[in-house]
């Protein structure tokens, strides 16, 4: 055995050996980590064998770190799409981004058959502006081809110094040929939180993402609401649609606005640790008045939580399509050197035992993000009773006849059904307010 070989070993064994250990702590501390772990030393002869190779007949120097780290990223990589090895700079790229701002183009991305796979644009970055869409296939990253590319590696590529630019090549479902898209990156800064008024008395709440504070800024923005529509709130439509997930707490805090009770969420691993259980604490932010809440696709991980939990507890509907299906937690474990491994360490589970892992949650209400067109003929009269000649008059009320109805009130915002736009311009959340209103009557006589 060579001396490179010896001192490969001796490296490879002793990092395993620390590897192992630590996870013992994890796994088992009432267990003797170095009785029960045992090294594969055949498997580690062979890595040492290409190790060897590698350094001695590679047609250009390698470095040592190089090699490690490498191995690293191929050992996670294999595990599932979600685990990865964080140098440095990802690290920090990673813990920045749950703040709620960080440098890049807007795009969050998983990978698939090698290639890396659009979850959702964020909105109002240079990816969303684009035209970059949930499910498309990022083939190249300027010229380079990101077939077998670490996610890692193409995240760091996407980011970099704002005013700089980038050509994105995607494959689009449904597009024969390859589409290009010249992004100038940005400072991302992320409101998680967004709110409107769709009518008086109901309210549009979209959640980007889950962040820390995405609860803390829930609770502000239906403050705010309130407040504008001068009296309590009769529904809310909650859109999760292109919502990629984020913080596991973020979304747990969110469910627990709208619930009283039960389990939330429920994970389990293999560690000590990743078996746990988060119930609601009483209070309901809006006081049982409806919720609807939208999917789709791109609704993943943590927004797929907050679905769940409140699918389950009929505490809310949901309407549009099945969502993503990333039924597992990563945990973060620092290395020690600036480092990380994001490993995933658990599934979770929806308070009625459900395991949505590449299975997503199922809408109670079917609906696909159509376009629909203006009707030309929406503007004629039809001929009424009323306006027959001789008719019987109503003796019941005191409104006078052949008057015209009363027009929209002027605080209702355009846009929200009075004169189409908002069935032309989201069809899905013009069926959710829709919806929402005849919950609302449903509830009201039941309660009258």
């Amino acid at each position: 055995m060579s001396a490179v070989t010896r001192r490969g070993l001796a490296l490879v064994a002793s990092f395993l050996a620390g590897a192992l250990l630590a996870n013992a702590e994890v796994v088992s501390a009432e267990k003797d980590a170095l009785s029960e772990a045992k090294l594969p030393l055949d498997e580690l002869r062979t890595f040492t064998g290409v190790f060897d190779a590698v350094k001695q007949d590679y047609v250009e120097p390698v470095k040592d770190k190089d090699l490690l780290e490498n191995a690293i990223r191929g050992m996670l990589g294999n595990l599932d799409p979600h685990s990865a090895f964080l140098d440095a700079e990802a690290f920090q790229d990673l813990q920045v981004g749950t703040s709620g701002e960080f440098g890049g183009l807007g795009i969050e991305v998983g990978q698939e058959d090698g290639f890396i796979k659009v979850v959702t644009p964020i909105d109002d970055t240079p990816a969303q502006r684009a035209g970059i869409r949930t499910g498309d296939l990022i083939i190249r990253l300027d010229d380079t081809s990101v077939k077998g590319m670490a996610l890692s590696d193409a995240i760091q590529r996407m980011r970099g110094k704002p005013n700089t630019s980038i050509t994105l090549t995607v494959i689009r479902e449904g597009v024969r040929k390859p589409l290009k898209f010249k992004l100038v990156r940005e400072v991302i800064q992320v409101k998680s939180v967004r709110s409107r008024l769709l009518e008086p008395g109901f309210a549009y709440l979209r959640i980007t993402q889950f962040q820390a504070k995405t609860a803390q800024n829930l609770q502000q923005e239906l403050q705010t609401l309130e407040q504008k529509n001068q009296a309590p709130l009769k529904g809310l439509v909650l859109d999760l649609r292109n919502n990629p997930g984020g913080v596991l707490n973020g979304a747990v805090d969110v469910a627990d606005d709208f619930l009283e009770d039960g389990v939330i969420v429920e994970t389990k691993g293999r560690s000590n640790g990743s078996d746990q259980s988060f119930k609601a604490t009483p209070g309901d932010l809006l006081k049982k008045a409806p919720i609807v809440v939208l999917v789709n696709g791109g609704s993943a991980s943590a927004s797929e939580i907050v679905a769940g939990a409140l699918q389950d507890h009929q505490r809310a509907l949901i309407l549009g399509e099945r969502t993503f299906g990333k039924g597992s937690v990563q945990t973060i474990l620092p290395l020690g050197n600036g480092t990380a491994v994001k490993l995933t360490t658990a599934r979770y589970y929806t308070p009625k035992g459900r395991s949505i892992q590449a299975a997503g949650i199922e809408p109670d209400i079917k609906l696909k993000a159509l376009k629909v067109g203006a009707d030309n003929n929406s503007d004629l009269d039809f001929i009424k009773e009323s306006d027959l000649t001789g008719h019987l008059r109503n003796d019941r009320t005191d409104k006078p006849e052949n008057t015209p109805s009363e027009n929209p009130p002027d605080n209702i915002p355009q846009g929200t059904g009075v004169d189409g736009e908002l069935a032309q311009n989201d069809y899905q959340l013009y069926e959710a307010l829709n919806l929402l209103k005849g919950m609302t009557l449903v509830q009201n006589r039941k309660s009258g």
